[in-house]
């Protein structure tokens, strides 16, 4: 992020990620301990943060929707859908080597 956006960014609280959130967050990955991501590949992966599937930038219908939530690792949240979210395409691959991004052409046909 560059430091102009960091300038005018709101911060965590303003943005919704208050008590309120704290306290969702903690059941939330209660019930749903895995990093989903993990999952997707077959590997068991504790999760450490609640991911907004869908960016929610503001909207609080969709940021409190817990269908637009799912538990990830912090290294898939900070690496690897940081990256499927700026370029669109997810990366990596199952235990039997299949791309596990759903457009790769390997999963087509």
């Amino acid at each position: 992020m560059s430091q102009t956006n960091d300038q005018t960014r709101a911060t965590s609280t303003e943005r919704g990620y208050n008590n309120r959130w704290r306290k969702a967050r903690a059941t939330y990955l209660r019930n749903h301990p895995l990093c989903k991501m993990h999952l997707d590949r077959g590997r068991i992966i504790p999760a450490t943060v609640v991911d907004h599937i869908e960016p929610h930038r503001g909207n609080q219908k969709l940021f409190w929707d817990t269908g637009n939530w799912q538990s990830l690792c912090a290294d898939c949240h900070d690496r690897h859908k940081q990256r499927l979210e700026r370029s669109g395409t997810e990366t990596g691959c199952n235990l039997a080597g299949i791309p596990t991004d759903r457009a790769h052409h390997w999963n087509h046909g």
